[in-house]
């Protein structure tokens, strides 16, 4: 019986070391431009900047409209209050009031 001795296939070493070496490559080229890459971290940061600015002046709005409504208040109406709203909606005057006619403006 004979033995027969095959050649090292350097083919596939070389295959296997390039499919590794590009697999790294993927790796880090998904580390640093990925979905949750280190470019894509940076612009999150910007974001959650932007993102606290408009929160403050959302919650600004809000407790003005908060201050708003507490004003009307059936416990703590103030009848000054609800006089001049009722008559800026109503477009109608007190007798006491002075009205001053500017004309057209154009």
């Amino acid at each position: 019986m004979s033995t027969r001795l095959r050649k090292p296939a350097v083919f596939r070493h070389f295959l296997i070391g390039t499919l590794l070496i590009g697999f790294q490559a993927y790796l880090g080229y998904s580390a640093i431009n990925g979905h949750f890459g280190i470019e894509n971290q940076k612009q999150m940061l910007r974001d959650i900047v932007v993102l606290k600015a408009q929160q403050a002046n959302l919650q600004t709005q809000i407790d003005t409209y908060r201050h708003n409504i507490t004003l009307f208040d059936p416990a703590r109406l103030d009848p000054d209050i609800v006089s001049e709203k009722a008559r800026v909606l109503l477009s109608m005057a007190h007798p006491d009031d002075i009205i001053i006619d500017l004309g057209s403006q154009n």
